[in-house]
């Protein structure tokens, strides 16, 4: 059986310049944090929120003439900060969508973030049974993390890029760069030559729409940027910005404006069940009667595949099972398996799945 083509659905490009995602990098004391604080109290933007990662200024600096913003409070670890930055895309979705000023958000800095999820592989690898042999044998021996390792902090990283990247406001990143001895392919050290290193994950750059560099007996200078507004030399030559700030660039040389919002970003899902998992978890705060009504939700959504409705409900029922206590487990009449036997009916019939008839559990509710 072959599917109907979609429908095209197409549209005229606004022109609207998106709000841009700004990584600040330089040396140590070079003004990051300050040139940040001043312009979150532009009276241009809306609300500003700091994320501050393992530095210790935002407490203070919201004393630097203009600074308006609210420091992100957080428990250090990773799940938490990700919930953090959730919850300022989803502040920053709803002023876009109330024509609100931009939400602000300054993540200080991008480079500990990265070193934190670096600790963490290293930490797994001598934790696996691989790096405990090793160092039973040799205390001091080197743990090579496996790529899988790697992959997971990658991972852990890009969920956080991709809330920065779709962030219908604007974000500072803010990060470590420095003067480091050049190498050759081989790793080895050239002799009398330099090149610049900024700390954080080798994708970095790609994720920010404009790169500027600060260092302290310099002019601020734009490495690159991503705007048909204006152009960085394609020489290899930054362009240099004497009395540069923030605001200058998103709303001077960028030509951002306030009144004009951006389309906004639709989220990439590999399926649409995908997009159905922070329901589920929303719905469970609601208990069994939630996770009811969200079942009932899951069967009339007629853009779902049969297979997609199997993953959904599969993750309510063990929302399911997670609210009821040990013993009820079992129980042949408890709600838990009751949402096990309705998915696996499901799973037996082959009709449309817009046609399958509610659970039993549910056709009452």
């Amino acid at each position: 059986m072959t599917h109907p083509i979609p429908k095209l659905r197409t549209r005229k490009p606004t022109g609207v310049v998106p709000w841009p995602k700004i990584l600040i990098e330089g040396e140590e004391k070079s003004g990051k944090s300050w040139i940040a604080a001043q312009f979150t109290g532009s009276n241009k933007t809306g609300q500003a929120y700091w994320l501050e990662l393992g530095e210790d200024t935002a407490n203070e600096y919201v004393q630097v003439p203009g600074a308006d913003y609210l420091l992100i409070d957080h428990s250090g670890a990773y799940r938490d900060i990700l919930g953090q930055i959730e919850a300022v895309h989803a502040e920053a979705k709803r002023a876009a969508a109330a024509k609100e000023p931009p939400v602000v958000l300054v993540i200080d800095s991008v480079s500990l973030l990265w070193r934190m999820l670096v600790n963490w592989t290293n930490d797994r690898a001598r934790r696996s049974n691989q790096g405990q042999r090793k160092l039973r044998q040799d205390p001091d021996a080197e743990v090579k993390p496996s790529m899988n390792l790697w992959n997971d902090a990658y991972e852990r990283w890009a969920k956080v890029m991709y809330l920065v990247r779709t962030m219908p406001g604007i974000v500072l990143l803010l990060a470590r760069g420095k003067e480091v001895a050049a190498v050759d392919g081989n790793g080895d050290p050239i002799p009398k030559s330099k090149d610049w290193r900024v700390e954080g994950h080798k994708s970095l750059a790609y994720d920010a729409t404009v790169w500027v560099r600060l260092r302290r007996e310099e002019q601020p200078q734009i490495i690159g940027a991503r705007s048909l507004k204006f152009q960085v030399p394609r020489d290899g030559e930054p362009r240099t910005m004497p009395d540069f700030s923030v605001e200058k660039l998103v709303f001077g040389l960028m030509g951002c404006a306030i009144h004009t919002q951006p389309q906004a970003t639709p989220e990439l899902t590999g399926d649409l069940a995908q997009a159905w998992m922070p329901k589920v978890k929303e719905a469970a705060k609601g208990g069994v009667d939630g996770l009811k009504k969200l079942w009932r939700e899951v069967e009339a959504d007629e853009e779902l595949t049969r297979e997609e409705i199997r993953v959904v409900r599969a993750d309510i029922e063990r929302k399911a099972a997670e609210l009821k206590k040990p013993q009820d487990m079992s129980d042949p009449t408890s709600d838990a398996a009751r949402l096990r036997a309705a998915a696996a009916q499901q799973d037996a019939e082959t009709e449309d799945p817009a046609e399958d008839a509610p659970a039993d559990e549910f056709a009452a509710a």
